[in-house]
């Protein structure tokens, strides 16, 4: 299974340009993950490439990123180190069979909604305009949005992709006030069972030691790493 692609199709960039094997993804900054070279392919000449990525995002006023992860062409984290790349975001990639469980207290759509939007921003996003651009973001492909409500206020929400037999879980958060009260888990749940079951993955920050836990409890297991590589200052 190419987690790299699955990362790449559930969580679309609104411009991408092609470049011999490698993508160069933008999307106004919002998320390394969207924002990214995807170095799937060695090119001809490594130096011309990697000069044309920098050059792609120096364009658009953004810092060079490159994704490097279990599909990454071999030799490019090295170059990368030795250009002084930083590294950046060390994630985790986790794969299972979770439990589904339907709960009439999670409201489930098909495109995010205000408050949900508002929710994850709260908890996910990086700067105040840039919510604009991650909703393009997420419904840039199908998927189902859920959130567990109180007072008609989301507290605890989360994504789900169909893809092909595998369903990509993203977005998962909560709000500070609701934590430890089980929610998280409420929601990953009722977005399995909306789904009909079996296998997913996700992916998390190697520092999140406590989703990490609430993943393994979930049948969720380690099945790979990936971090970013951002161009020096």
């Amino acid at each position: 299974m190419n987690f790299d692609l699955l990362v790449h199709e559930a969580w679309p960039a609104y411009e991408v340009r092609a470049y011999e094997g490698w993508l160069l993804r933008h999307s106004g900054g919002v998320t390394k993950r969207a924002n990214s070279v995807l170095a799937l392919e060695r090119p001809a000449d490594l130096d011309r490439a990697i000069r044309a990525a920098e050059d792609f995002y120096r364009e658009r006023g953004q810092r060079c990123v490159f994704s490097v992860g279990p599909g990454t062409m071999q030799g490019l984290d090295d170059e990368l180190e030795h250009r002084g790349y930083e590294v950046v975001d060390p994630t985790l990639i986790m794969s299972g069979t979770p439990k589904g469980e339907p709960a009439p207290e999670v409201r489930i759509q098909e495109r995010p909604w205000p408050g949900w939007l508002e929710t994850w921003w709260a908890v996910d996003g990086r700067y105040a305009d840039g919510i604009a651009a991650a909703e393009r973001i997420c419904t840039g492909v199908p998927a189902w949005y859920a959130a567990y409500e109180e007072d008609g206020r989301a507290v605890a929400v989360g994504r789900a992709v169909p893809q092909g037999d595998t369903l990509g879980i993203y977005c998962m958060a909560t709000l500070p006030e609701a934590r430890r009260r089980g929610l998280a888990r409420t929601v990953l749940r009722a977005l399995v069972a909306h789904a009909g079951g079996g296998p997913a993955y996700l992916v998390v920050t190697s520092r999140n030691a406590g989703a990490q836990a609430l993943y393994r409890g979930e049948g969720f297991t380690a099945v790979g790493r990936y971090h970013y590589r951002a161009a020096p200052l």
